[in-house]
Formats: structure tokens, sequence, C-alpha cells
């Protein structure tokens, strides 16, 4: 597939790209600074652009079969880089034609909450991590108002671990035995799996070991 990563610079982005040309896909690489990536391949291009500038993203969304999106910011970081990047590339896609969007959020989001362990939903997400979590709570609003056919990963803490392909995903929010985290690897894995199957489509799949 002619496939376009969006935050691909981020850890999860990366894996996305290192993963989808190892699979044979062709990748375009949407990336502010894309000397961060460091990745050269004869099937991967490289666009500068932010992801903010509407324009910008809809004339890198023409083309592809599918979008997936890692977008992040530093937990400080007050840019509504989520929610407002998702709703220009969800508006891109529906103008140009591609339908299919794979789309990063977290453990903690909507119907999943109650996953969180007592120190993340009482402590970490208010005191460090409200506005990205408040923001992620719009992103994921904009994608559920769309009419494409997306599928949001919500995954638990990300680690730097290796791709196992072994994980938890779509459990109920009461699931016994979580271990509250996942490798960037294996939710790139599971982002990229989601392109062939249908399961979660326009649903949101909670994910961790």
């Amino acid at each position: 597939m002619n496939l376009l990563v969006f935050g691909a610079t981020g850890g999860t982005g990366r894996q996305l790209v290192e993963q989808a040309l190892t699979q044979g896909h062709t990748v375009t690489a949407f990336a502010r600074t894309p000397a961060k990536l460091g990745l050269q391949h004869a099937r991967l291009h490289v666009v500068p652009g932010d992801v903010l500038d509407a324009a910008a993203v809809q004339a890198a969304v023409a083309g592809h079969d599918a979008v997936l999106s890692a977008l992040g910011a530093p937990a400080g970081h007050k840019a509504p880089v989520r929610s407002e990047g998702t709703r220009h590339i969800l508006h891109a896609m529906e103008q140009t034609g591609v339908r299919r969007f794979v789309c990063l959020t977290t453990l903690g989001m909507g119907d999943s909450r109650p996953a969180l362990p007592f120190a993340y939903k009482y402590l970490i997400v208010p005191l460090f991590l409200r506005s990205a979590f408040a923001d992620s709570e719009i992103q994921e609003a904009y994608i559920r108002q769309s009419a494409l056919e997306w599928t949001i990963a919500r995954p638990a803490t990300l680690t730097n671990g290796p791709r196992t392909g072994q994980y938890r995903h779509g459990f109920p929010a009461t699931e016994p035995g979580l271990k509250i985290k996942i490798s960037r690897a294996d939710v790139a894995d599971f982002m990229l799996w989601q392109l062939h199957e249908p399961t979660y489509l326009r649903q949101a799949a909670s994910l961790s070991y």
C-alpha cells in the first residue's frame, strides 16, 4: 500500500515507518523536522510540514491508500497538536477521497478510563497530563464524528521494548491482570495490522500486555 504517516519522527511513528517498509509498503513520512527521522529507503518519501497547516496536510494526503497518525507533543505543550492536527487530517482525507485512517491516542480515553491504575487517574493525569488528555479527548471526538473508515489505538504506557506480537487488544476496561504497558513497536504492529483487519472498524481498541 501507499501509506502516509503523521508524527513520523516520534517513537511510535518511527516504528510505523520502519515496520511498514519491512512489510513492503511505500511510505510518506510527514514531519515538521524531517532530519529527526534519520532513515533512508527507496520506498520512503519524507515531506516537511506542520500538521497545524491545513493546506500542507491536504497536499500530503492526496494519492495515498491509507493514513496512520502517531501525533503527540510533550506533556507541557499547550498547542492542540493532536486535536487540530487530526481535524486537518480528517478534512484532507474527506476532500481527497482517502478512506482508511488509523490513529494513536491513549489508554484512559472514553470508556477505557477505568483501566487506568489509581495513581494514573488521580495523580499523574490531573497533575502532569491534563492538557494532553484533554487534547486527546477532543481528537477522539473529531474522529468519531467522521464518516471515514477509522480505527483508534489506545495503548497503555509506552516503552521502547521490542516487537513481540504478543499483546492484549480490544479488552474491556475491567480486564484483570493488565500490566498497563506496551512497547511502541507492538503498538505499530497493531496499527499496521488494522490496514487489513476489519474487527475494529470505527471502534477504539485498548492495548496492553
